[in-house]
This record gives structure tokens, C-alpha cells and sequence, in this order.
């Protein structure tokens, strides 16, 4: 664990100790805490290692905007919302 402070500006300086130089990282607010997960250069291959699917990118990216479609539509629903 490392305690870092935020400047003026909104920017965060991580210790090198946790080895985390020149990478990009999702930050997710958690309350009064932010979680931290690095992402990795080549996110496509680590997955492969651990997320098997016979759908190809293209196929599996046409089914998230689907059901992301499906979803904004039932929210507008709920609110009484026209799309």
C-alpha cells in the first residue's frame, strides 16, 4: 500500500515501488477510496489467456451495443423518456 497526494490540479504521482511506470490504469471511485487497476499493453492477448469465446471481436462487439441498445431504451421507458 502507498499513500500518494493529489495536487491543485487533480494529479496523482504513483510511487515507482509499486511498478506501475509507464502504463495506463482504469481509476474507479469507491466512496472515500479509488481502486486502481493497471491495464495491460496488449489487453487482447492477457484476456485470451483467461476469456475463451468461439465470437470473433466483431461479433462480440455488435452484441454489447445491442444490449446496451436494449437497455438505454428500457431505462428511457422507466422514465418516461423520448428517444
Amino acid at each position: 500500500m502507498a499513500v500518494v497526494k493529489i495536487d491543485g490540479k487533480g494529479r496523482m504521482t504513483i510511487p515507482k515501488v509499486l511498478g506501475l511506470k509507464e502504463t495506463r490504469a482504469i481509476i474507479i471511485p469507491a466512496g472515500s477510496f479509488f481502486v486502481v487497476v493497471p491495464i495491460p499493453k496488449e489487453p487482447l492477448e492477457v484476456a485470451r489467456q483467461w476469456l475463451s469465446s468461439d465470437r470473433d471481436r466483431r461479433d462480440l462487439k455488435e452484441l454489447a451495443e445491442d444490449a446496451a441498445m436494449e437497455d438505454a431504451l428500457k431505462r428511457a421507458e422507466k422514465r418516461k423518456q423520448a428517444l
